[in-house]
């Protein structure tokens, strides 16, 4: 098994007073040649958001871009529909930009600060018909069990949203004292593993809140609960 880990406090940062940005890879103006991607994991940024503010309207074309809120109230239009929608934590939203889409993002309260974390992934098909799709998952379903959050469009698997990449986003709520064995779903990927709070050790590794670790050149893993402690996985081609 090959690792990388990156700590919480190796990430970008910027503080744009009303957006607090933390990047796991190269974005706006935080570059390293060292986290330019991991496979086809292009962006992993860990937001906050003033009340009231965000993301005026801006373009995206070829990737998959997917958003997570943790706490508060996003809100979300693009040129597919003119009207806000709203997505809260446990949400989930897919947006295949495609052929090119323009939205816009904001924080829909007036006194709460919105947190989220926003994945990019490298689509394997190029100029594909922009779309948009949302969905609730319950935070019981994935009490020390793993919950399939994102799949490809080509892989048979219900109550998951779809994206055009050979990808496998997820979620875990480990208590502690719990362990968890993750199986690679396919032999070319790896996994990046964020720790979105707690206390967890894969193999030497210790992982605090918002540490990383890239797995590859295994089938599987395994996790151990030094804490209670939710992480995400997000599994994708290593080639492409």
């Amino acid at each position: 098994m090959k690792t990388v880990v990156h700590k919480s406090d190796s990430r970008g940062y910027a503080n744009h007073g009303w957006l607090q940005a933390n990047h796991s890879f190269s974005f706006a103006n935080f570059y390293n040649p060292e986290k330019i991607h991991f496979g086809a994991l292009r962006v992993l940024n860990d937001d906050v958001i003033a009340p009231k503010m965000g993301f005026g309207t801006h373009p995206h074309d070829n990737m998959e871009i997917i958003t997570i809120p943790l706490k508060g109230v996003l809100k979300h239009r693009d040129n597919m529909h003119n009207t806000w929608q709203p997505i809260l934590p446990g949400e989930v939203q897919v947006m295949s930009a495609g052929t090119g889409v323009q939205h816009s993002e904001i924080n829909g309260s007036n006194d709460e600060h919105l947190s989220l974390f926003q994945i990019w992934i490298i689509p394997n098909k190029q100029h594909v018909a922009p779309r948009y799709d949302q969905k609730q998952f319950n935070a019981s379903d994935r009490k020390n069990k793993l919950q399939i959050l994102v799949t490809s469009m080509d892989q048979d698997h219900e109550g998951s949203l779809k994206i055009h990449q050979d990808a496998v986003i997820s979620r875990i709520d480990l208590d502690k004292g719990k362990s968890f064995e993750y199986e690679i779903k396919h032999p070319n990927s790896g996994v990046y593993v964020m720790n979105i709070h707690g206390l967890v050790r894969i193999d030497e590794h210790l992982l605090e809140t918002r540490d990383a670790v890239g797995i590859t050149e295994t089938d599987r893993f395994t996790l151990n609960a030094e804490d209670d402690s939710g992480l995400l996985f997000i599994e994708v081609p290593m080639h492409f």
